[in-house]
C-alpha cells in the first residue's frame, strides 16, 4: 500500500467513525494517528475520495457518499440526493439544481454516472448544478425523477 493509499484509507476510517466538521479537525485526527499531512494534500485527498460536507443536527460534517448503512443497495444518486438536495427549477431544456454548500460536485458526478438519456451534460459549482437536457419534455421528466429521488415528490 502506498503512502497515499494508507492516508486515504485512514481518512475514510476517521470520517466513518467520527463527525468531522472541518479539514483542520480531520488533519488533527490524522496527526493523532501519526499521519502528518499538509492542508493542500488533505484537500486533494478529500476531493479524490469524493467526500461531501453535509448539514447535520449539530453543524456540518464530512460524509463518504453512499456510505450510510441504509444506502448500501441504492445507486449513488439515490443515496446522495436526499442528503444534499435544496431545490430545483428549470426552463426550456435547462435544469438548475441547488444543493447544500459543497453538495453540487458529488451530485453532478452521480448524475453523470447514471448516464440518463435525457441529459446532455452537467456543470457544477459549489452549491448549484446546471443540467442541460435534450428537450423540454426531457427536462420535465428528469425534474420529476430528481424530486422523487430527493424525497420531495
Amino acid at each position: 500500500m502506498t503512502k497515499k493509499q494508507g492516508r486515504q484509507a485512514a481518512i475514510r476510517e476517521l470520517v466513518s467513525a467520527h463527525e468531522v466538521g472541518s479539514q483542520e479537525e480531520l488533519r488533527q485526527l490524522l496527526v493523532e494517528r501519526g499521519v502528518d499531512v499538509t492542508q493542500a494534500t488533505l484537500s486533494r485527498d478529500i476531493r479524490d475520495l469524493g467526500l461531501a460536507r453535509v448539514s447535520a443536527e449539530d453543524g456540518v460534517r464530512y460524509v463518504i457518499p453512499g456510505s450510510r448503512e441504509d444506502d448500501e443497495d441504492k445507486p449513488l444518486l439515490a443515496s446522495l440526493l436526499p442528503q444534499l438536495f435544496s431545490r430545483i427549477d428549470g426552463v426550456g431544456e435547462l435544469i438548475v439544481l441547488h444543493t447544500v454548500r459543497s453538495g453540487a460536485q458529488p451530485i453532478a458526478e452521480a448524475i453523470d454516472q447514471e448516464e440518463f438519456p435525457e441529459v446532455l451534460g452537467t456543470i457544477a459549482g459549489d452549491d448549484t448544478i446546471l443540467i442541460v437536457t435534450r428537450s423540454t419534455e426531457a427536462r420535465q421528466a428528469l425534474t420529476r425523477l430528481l424530486l422523487e429521488l430527493a424525497g420531495e415528490a
